[in-house]
């Protein structure tokens, strides 16, 4: 891939007036060779792999860094999911390779580790369950580990059983970290239609499909794409899109720039680019600030999911002239906490949880680090995954639930998370009575456009 002087240009400038940054270098790595009937062997297996080809991963984005001056905010690792390592293992509780897990992080120095995680959209096997049900405790006893469960695909419809079962785990997790304002809720996501390939958290796991390991990057630049859209004040929709993609090609050269130096230097398969527009609490990094510099007042305000439908298409559309090797989960998150714009949208009472679903709609992801009251049941909780799983279900599209019901708060308190997750507003839920609906349990078909073949 050949860099033009003027490119560079570009892209410094970017840097230094807009926020612009690779979020994360997301390391994969394969575990299915570290099965054992031994829960101990096993999961010294696992720290021995992980260490040995992750120990170089921070050292690595860090000499990239300064080389070439690109910030690199997120170093990461993905594994296998780790229901399907330790199911023939004799734990009863899978807490022990969470635990290995989070070992393994610590001596790489990495941010995150994600692929605490099973895959159930069409029903459960023993090791399944045991590893759902050892979520609580596992993100409670842990620093670094994500954990994410898939309940729903196109193909196969949604398994309500797990739908129910999650709204329980989310709320048993809330509890054992209120001290922390549930905490181990903001590293647990619930998806239909999940990605094998996802560099971000809390949802990233090493595919069963992937290589041994992989260097997979997502790329970020929310304050690029606000600059795009200011660039055009004039401007009608076409040529609002057509700025945005030309910032998004820059950005994603940028990114696949940086993946393939990590993947030559640490000896390892170059992945895919991962063209998301992921905000930080920080001003000049927020994805509701393009929005309303499309002329909305504040986000939520009627056109806004028009807004964000532009968006996350120009974006795709930029990024995948500028790569072939585009995957992930690709377009505009819109997580409350972690972006400054939807936080004010919210507290002013432009933004209420059915916006964002309808939002949803036309994004990446889904319902994202959503706090709400503390009382909120399992019950409602699981309705809003099933909720948001019909969307990504019907359109065929990745949807995901990531929500904390936040121990003993209530509607516009603050819930504090620090760092990368920031803060956010407990947002209104609908209180009225779902259970009779979610305790009907088996499985939602798929759509008949789901039998595609």
């Amino acid at each position: 891939m050949k860099i033009r002087p003027e490119e560079v240009l570009e892209t410094i400038e970017m840097i230094d007036r807009e926020n612009l940054d690779i979020r994360t270098i997301t390391m994969g790595i394969s575990l299915r060779d570290c099965v054992s009937e031994s829960a101990e062997r096993s999961c010294a297996r696992i720290y021995d792999k992980i260490t040995r080809l992750a120990g170089n991963l921070v050292k690595t984005a860090e000499d990239i860094q300064s080389e070439y001056g690109i910030p690199i905010i997120n170093k990461r690792i993905s594994v296998t999911p780790m229901a399907l390592v330790a199911e023939s293992s004799d734990a009863e509780n899978y807490t022990i390779f969470a635990e290995a897990l989070d070992r393994a992080a610590a001596e790489t120095g990495v941010d995150f580790i994600g692929g605490f995680s099973a895959l159930v959209h069409k029903g459960y096997t023993s090791g399944d369950r045991k590893l759902i049900e050892s979520i609580p405790e596992a993100l409670a006893s842990t620093k670094k580990v994500c954990s994410s469960v898939n309940i729903a695909t196109t193909r196969a419809g949604i398994n309500m059983d797990a739908v129910a079962h999650m709204g329980r785990i989310i709320k048993e997790t809330a509890a054992l970290t209120a001290d922390s304002g549930g905490l181990g809720c903001a590293k647990l996501v619930v998806f239909c239609n999940v990605p094998e390939d996802n560099p971000f958290m809390a949802g990233a796991f090493h595919g069963i499909g992937e290589p041994e390991s992989v260097i997979n990057v997502g790329i970020s630049g929310p304050g690029v794409v606000q600059s795009a859209v200011k660039k055009v004040p004039d401007g009608d929709f076409g040529q609002v899109a057509e700025s945005i993609k030309k910032s998004a090609f820059k950005i994603t050269r940028m990114g696949e720039l940086v993946a393939r130096e990590a993947s030559r230097r640490l000896d390892t398969i170059f992945g895919i680019i991962d063209l998301s527009l992921a905000p930080t609490p920080a001003m000049g990094d927020s994805v509701a600030h393009i929005l309303e510099e499309m002329g909305l007042a504040k986000c939520g305000a009627p056109g806004t999911t028009a807004a964000l439908a532009l968006l996350n298409d120009a974006v795709k559309k930029g990024g995948a002239m500028a790569t072939s090797y585009v995957g992930g989960l690709s377009g505009a998150f819109i997580p409350v906490s972690e972006d400054a714009g939807m936080i004010d949208a919210v507290r002013c009472g432009a933004l209420s949880l059915e916006k964002l679903e309808a939002m949803t709609c036309v994004c990446s992801v889904g319902l994202d680090m959503i706090a709400v009251p503390g009382d909120t049941s399992a019950d409602t909780i699981s309705g809003i995954i099933a909720d948001e799983a019909a969307i990504g279900m019907v359109n065929s599209k990745t949807t995901a639930v990531r929500i904390i019901p936040a121990p003993g708060m209530t509607v516009g308190d603050t819930v504090e998370f620090g760092g990368l997750l920031g803060s956010g507003p407990v947002m209104k839920v609908n209180s009225f009575d779902n259970s009779a609906f979610i305790g009907r349990g088996g499985r939602i078909p798929s759509p008949i456009h789901g039998m595609k073949n």
